[in-house]
């Protein structure tokens, strides 16, 4: 039997980029190689990770969500495992199935691994995720590069974060393979790291090892991690103070704009583009599940 025609689309929310495979009848078999293939910036079509495109009623993991979200985000990180969330991802969905004509501008509800989150697609062109709560785990985690050690906040936002203040980015070395982190314990399913410096009031910079891809432009959830980690140790938790806590934080990719309310939601605002569409070649396909 030959492989069907593939289609796909190529996106980015302030340069972290995915390829997009719509597949709305969960139909494609996408095991981790192909995914990691299509990923592959030399040998693929390139991206930090793949947008996996599924009504939730037709994927086994998002039918229980099917009541309250009509699609379904499989986010496959660039080696093809499987990841809980992608803020970024989320973003750049919605332009898609606003691209596609399966919404419009307004609200919607997005399915991932890491539950349901609401999306708001603005008149100008920026996206707004609601992005749940964060969970803070606890300290006691260090991270290492170069001999330098700092603490790190350890943040779950749907899928594990490490937050280190460092006092220059380019102490966080180059990204490429994960920075040593302590316990390891911690994080048995492996960690994002984000290494942040401060630019003002309300703002930060950071760069960040996503994991199973390596150092991204961008990280929605991490920047959300950021944000939350810097209110605490700022003394602005709004659970506390009453207030929302906003905070600009500046990717190598762009500028995210992340705050967090009283209630504990977050709120991710930043843009979403669709850059190219085209055919993946079924024998190209056929080389790697044949």
């Amino acid at each position: 039997m030959s492989t069907p025609q593939i289609s796909f689309l190529k996106g980015h929310g302030t340069e972290n980029d995915f390829v997009i495979v719509p597949d709305p009848d969960n139909a494609l078999d996408l095991p981790a190689s192909v995914v990691a293939r299509l990923c592959d910036r030399r040998a693929g079509i390139g991206g930090d990770g793949m947008l996996h495109v599924v009504r939730s009623e037709a994927h086994p993991e998002a039918r229980a969500m099917a009541a309250e979200a009509e699609w379904f985000m499989d986010y496959r990180n660039a080696d093809g495992s499987v990841a809980e969330m992608c803020g970024n991802g989320v973003r750049v969905f919605a332009r898609y199935l606003q691209s596609a004509g399966h919404v419009s501008e307004g609200d919607l509800a997005v399915a991932t691994r890491g539950g349901v989150k609401r999306v708001h697609l603005a008149k100008d062109g920026a996206v707004t995720v609601s992005m749940g709560r964060a969970e803070l785990l606890g300290d006691g985690v260090t991270v290492t590069v170069d001999g330098r050690s700092w603490p790190a906040r350890n943040v779950n936002m749907g899928n594990p974060h490490a937050v280190a203040f460092v006092e220059d980015l380019a102490h966080a070395g180059e990204l490429r393979s994960v920075p040593p982190f302590s316990p390891e314990s911690v994080y048995p399913d492996g960690v994002n790291i984000e290494f942040v410096v401060d630019r003002g009031p309300g703002h930060v910079a950071m760069r960040v090892h996503e994991r199973g891809s390596g150092e991204t432009r961008s990280c929605g959830t991490g920047a959300c991690a950021v944000a939350v980690a810097a209110a605490r140790r700022d003394g602005a938790d709004p659970a506390l103070t009453g207030a929302p806590a906003t905070y600009t934080v500046d990717l190598p990719g762009g500028t995210l704009v992340i705050t967090e309310h009283p209630d504990g939601g977050i709120d991710m605002t930043g843009p979403a583009v669709i850059v190219a569409e085209g055919v993946i070649d079924p024998a190209w396909i056929e080389t790697m599940i044949g």
